[in-house]
């Protein structure tokens, strides 16, 4: 890597070191500058002995960073030192900063008593023998330590550099401009992930690579997720917890080192005061996992935990479930699973008060409602008042209940659950992270603004390759501000091109917004149209997607995307030096590709099934491409475990990780001695020796494609022999082995001038003629409208609209990067009281009348909290209003699909008197619903998964 390029890539990591550049309150002047590393001396660091460990740990990697930037170990110390520079680093109680306050050389006002907050300044001589120190101080030792990594940002050091292998530039000087900051509050208290699922990847991996002298996750796999953790800003951690893994405390260490990095132990909903039931309880030796029928046996485990746990800094959640992740038992009757957990809770309650010695109030609790443990907190279960309240989403990313203003208020606060990683009904996803983030913006910032600052904890699965989505989160965590619906999709692209290179901003906001755009209308995982936790669906029972070949392009046009992303991934990768390649690799290279090859291997299967019944040529060599897709799927898993020298050795090895390894149905054909073809018209009527195009229209000139097929073993020539002069032919002859695609338009200038015009195109075809038809609507439609009817169906943008209407403080937002269309519109804010006071409009022409069908698409949202519904209206110019909405019963057959394919469809019939120009209106009803399509069907609509694109007039 040439000198140029790292000085330029340093300057990068220098200005973007996060999501979003950091807001600094300055407290110096401009011209402050601190010298790092100059003329080959590098600062010393000093340490106040009595500092908390978490203070020693990171004082321990700012050693190492350094040292990997400059080459130069800066000597650690713990008295002061003489020299010309030095980096002070210390919580706000130690000996060392309190030496510096009293004798005025800093200030620390602004981070008193505050949670997790730090500073970095400037001070000229802060004893005799130093000349200028740069001074580190935290609130507390976790703030410290993010005032430390902070520094390690700023001097080219990602928070990824281990888990994503990021290089790190060396440096021939490194002196830092304007260095002095103070750190806002964090925006939510608690911050962290939950490593779930790790079945597939993190424990076969972790057992072999980490910490192979226990062949589990241990100690050395933590220290590492908990110095991630610290450089992220984050300071929690609920720990893996599945059957296959070790439970948490089996191995004493474990908690002496997350503890050593000051990071908080939280558990899952499953997991009550810390004891993982999964693993832990023994149903031979303590019976029944069951409050009501045996309390001193659940107790006393319960009871065992806090007793370990108590030394150390920990967030206990209260209640109980089944085993691992089950519902609570049937209670006996005379109970009520409200009244049970209610005493559960009292008597974990009393447990630690009694290992504590604090009052319960004092100690960080939460309730989970969790799947069925949400209704029975809503059937009226009293919660203590201290205790944070914890909302789940669906295991989809929607959230399914925000705080009412009572609820908003609990002086234990409100927190959130969230997932980018689920193993479970209707199917899962634990391989790509496609999670769009404006989703994540949306969902977590409506919580945030109903009273969701307390706790935030994300279902990261794996961390692999969950590694930008795990980013996004924490940095919303810590900075909620920072992020809106306008800048979602700029985040992840700024944060890439600070790692490799300013250049390709542009282009990985081209591969992301199509990446979670592709990913969001379908996951990879569910490619195979399955639902795998369906006992009638068999995991093997792969069939046709509903993305369509036949209609509106729709499955090309999805290939020819991953195409073109996968394609600049590629060539990226090319251009980046080897020290780059390895963590461009995993952030970039492999998800794309990844995705891209799933889509083809599934969708390709598809068109051999398809081509096989039409009798087409190129049914055979489908199948031979879809093994090559497989083939590659295979290569490119095989080369990320051995990335770095397999350092990732097992963490993309897990066969059910990846999506349908096995190899979907295919058929191969016998062909025709014999010259035999025929025609197919997308969208169109395909009858042997009758064919006709979809309609042309001057309202919107859209073009229509004919595919000749070959159907026998020798090439079909064949020529256009007659057309008319208005109509533009891609091409008019030729020798076709397999199909040949011939785009056909309208020359709008050229048309006669009549409203409507028929006309033949006339082909010969291995001396035989066919002939397709074609029709013309060649009027003008108002120059006022946004949107045009296009064979029998109007297809809407809602983010494009002809008008708004916003009353009582109700507001429309347009979301960039969310929706089947790459864009939505939102009505009404979750914060606005009552009903969502907007309307907004499209304007579009209809050649027809008489009874339509509106489709809108809605993101599958739930109701803000037990009060408040999904509805929203439909109307078209003065007709009634007809109220549509997102809700689904959990765990229903609606529910699923919708979750699956990330919309909620309805259906609204309307009455049109006559043709002509209208408007359609989508009216707010309950705040904050989301539309993200509509269609108005006039009899025309064909099927597939996702309608026609917008018809824009022209």
């Amino acid at each position: 890597m040439d000198k140029k390029r790292i000085q330029l890539v340093v300057m990068a990591l220098l200005i973007t070191t996060n999501f979003y550049q950091l807001t600094a309150q300055r407290t110096t002047s401009n011209t402050e500058e601190f010298q790092l590393f100059y003329q080959n001396e590098v600062a010393s660091i000093v340490v106040d002995k009595s500092d908390a460990e978490t203070v020693h740990t990171v004082a321990n990697h700012l050693v190492k960073d350094i040292a990997s930037v400059t080459g130069k170990t800066p000597q650690l110390s713990y008295k002061k030192t003489k020299g010309k520079t030095a980096i002070l680093i210390g919580s706000l109680d130690s000996p060392l900063i309190q030496g510096l306050i009293k004798t005025n050389k800093i200030t620390v006002n602004d981070i008193e008593d505050q949670w997790e907050r730090f500073k970095l300044l400037t001070v000229a001589s802060p004893w005799k023998g130093l000349d200028k120190a740069l001074v580190i101080v935290g609130s507390d030792r976790r703030g410290t330590a993010y005032g430390v990594f902070e520094l390690s940002k700023r001097i080219g050091v990602s928070p990824w550099y281990w888990w994503a292998d990021v290089p790190i530039a060396k440096q021939s000087k490194v002196v830092l401009k304007n260095p002095n900051y103070t750190s806002k509050a964090p925006s939510v208290k608690y911050r962290g992930v939950f490593l779930n699922d790790e079945d597939w990847a993190l424990k076969p991996w972790a057992s072999k690579i980490m910490d192979p002298e226990i062949g589990d996750i241990g100690p050395n796999t933590y220290a590492k997720v908990c110095e991630l953790l610290l450089r992220l800003k984050a300071n929690m951690l609920a720990p893996a917890m599945h059957e296959v893994t070790g439970a948490f405390y089996k191995y004493p260490e474990n908690k002496i080192v997350t503890d050593r990095y000051g990071i908080l132990m939280t558990t899952s909903h499953a997991e009550p005061l810390l004891y993982n039931n999964t693993t832990e309880w023994d149903k031979q030796k303590n019976g029944e996992w069951d409050y009501v029928t045996n309390k001193d046996g659940v107790l006393a485990v319960m009871d065992a935990r806090v007793k370990e746990a108590a030394p150390f800094e920990n967030i206990y959640t209260v209640g109980m479930r089944g085993i691992h992740d089950t519902g609570m038992k049937d209670v006996p009757e005379g109970y009520t699973k409200a009244g049970v957990l209610e005493q559960v809770i009292r008597e974990e309650r009393n447990i630690l008060q009694k290992h504590i010695k604090k009052e319960p109030e004092a100690i960080p609790q939460i309730f989970v409602p969790y799947k069925e443990v949400l209704d029975i907190y809503k059937s009226g279960m009293q919660l203590p008042e201290d205790v944070t309240i914890v909302w789940p989403d669906d295991n989809y990313g929607y959230i399914k209940k925000l705080s009412n203003p009572t609820e908003a208020k609990r002086k234990g606060g409100i927190g959130v659950y969230y997932h980018i990683s689920y193993l479970g009904s209707p199917n899962d996803y634990l391989w790509l992270n496609t999670t769009p983030p404006a989703l994540m913006v949306e969902e977590m910032g409506k919580a945030y603004r109903t009273g969701a600052d307390t706790y935030w904890l994300l279902n990261v699965g794996d961390i692999k390759p969950g590694e930008l989505g795990m980013q996004f989160f924490l940095d919303m965590a810590w900075d909620v501000s920072a992020f809106d619906f306008g800048n979602s999709n700029d985040k992840i692209p700024a944060y890439l091109s600070a790692l490799f290179g300013a250049r390709y901003q542009e282009d990985f906001k081209q591969i992301f917004t199509e990446y979670f755009n592709l990913g969001f209308e379908r996951k990879p995982e569910y490619m195979a149209w399955d639902w795998r936790w369906n006992s009638l669906d068999a995991k093997e029972n792969i069939r046709d997607t509903e993305f369509s070949f036949q209609n509106y392009n729709e499955a090309e046009t999805r290939l020819k995307r991953y195409n073109s992303i996968s394609k600049k991934a590629k060539s990226i990768y090319k251009t980046l030096p080897k020290e780059l390649k390895s963590a461009y690799y995993q952030l970039v290279l492999y998800p794309v590709v990844g995705a891209h090859l799933v889509n083809h291997k599934m969708l390709l299967a598809q068109k051999n099934r398809w081509y096989a019944q039409q009798g087409r040529a190129a049914t055979n060599s489908l199948v031979d491409k879809v093994k090559m897709y497989d083939d590659s799927l295979g290569l490119i898993t095989k080369a990320y475990n051995n990335l770095s020298n397999g350092k990732w050795k097992g963490m993309m090895t897990a066969p059910d990780r990846l999506p349908e390894l096995q190899m979907p149905p295919m058929e191969t054909i016998s062909l025709s001695e014999e010259p035999a073809f025929s025609l197919f018209i997308p969208n169109g009527n395909t009858n042997s020796g009758y064919y006709e195009l979809p309609k042309f229209y001057r309202s919107t000139q859209k073009s229509h494609n004919i595919t000749l097929y070959n159907k026998s073993k020798e090439a079909v020539s064949w020529q256009v022999i007659n057309a008319p002069k208005w109509v533009k032919i891609g091409k008019t002859k030729g020798k076709t082995i397999l199909e040949e695609q011939i785009a056909i338009t309208i020359d709008w200038s050229n048309i006669p001038d009549k409203p409507f015009l028929k006309g033949e195109i006339i082909f010969n075809i291995a001396g035989k003629e066919e002939s397709v038809l074609l029709a013309v609507d060649n009027n003008k439609v108002p120059d006022d409208v946004l949107y045009v009817e296009d064979n029998g169906v109007v297809s809407i943008n809602p983010a494009k609209l002809s008008r708004k209407e916003e009353k009582k403080g109700s507001k429309v937002a347009v979301i960039d990067g969310l929706g089947y269309l790459g864009t939505s519109v939102q009505l009404g804010s979750v914060t606005d009281k009552g009903w969502a006071n907007t309307t907004v409009s499209y304007d579009f022409y209809a050649d027809k009348a008489g009874y339509v069908t509106v489709y809108t698409y809605a993101l599958p949202v739930f109701g803000k909290d037990e009060d408040t519904g999904t509805r929203y209206g439909v109307q078209i110019d003065n007709s009634p209003i007809h109220w549509e909405s997102t809700a689904s019963e959990e765990y229903s057959f609606e529910w699923q699909s919708n979750v699956i394919r990330n919309a909620a469809i309805n259906t609204s019939k309307i009455w049109l008197a006559k043709p002509g120009k209208h408007t359609l209106k989508l009216v707010g009803g309950n705040p904050g619903m989301v539309i993200q399509k509509a269609i108005i069907d006039f009899g025309g609509l064909q099927e597939s998964y996702k309608g026609p694109a917008p018809t824009y007039r022209k």
